[in-house]
C-alpha cells in the first residue's frame, strides 16, 4: 500500500511517500497511523498527536475508523482551512 505525506506529516517523517506492508492486524486508518507512528523516528514525531491528522483513502476524505481493505493509497495530512 502506498502511503503518502503532506505538510508537516511530510517534513517529520522526511518522507513524500512510501511504501508499506503494515501487518494482519491493522484495519483501520486509525491502525496504520499506530503502526507507522510505533515505527519511531520521525513516524513516532508525526503521529505523536492524531487528534490533528487527517486522512484520505484513494483520493477520498474518511475518518479514523474507515477501513483499510482494497485501498492502494492512504494520504495523512494536517487539516485544512479555506477561505
Amino acid at each position: 500500500m502506498k502511503v503518502l505525506y503532506f505538510a508537516w506529516l511530510r517534513e517529520r517523517v522526511g518522507l513524500t511517500e512510501e511504501e508499506v506492508d503494515p501487518p494482519a492486524d491493522v484495519h483501520t486508518v486509525a491502525d496504520l497511523a499506530r503502526w507507522l507512528q510505533a515505527r519511531g523516528g520521525g513516524h513516532a514525531h508525526a503521529f505523536e498527536n492524531p487528534a490533528v491528522v487527517r486522512a484520505a483513502l484513494d483520493r477520498r476524505h474518511v475518518k479514523p475508523d474507515a477501513p483499510l481493505a482494497g485501498a492502494r493509497e492512504v494520504a495523512f495530512f494536517p487539516p485544512m482551512t479555506g477561505g
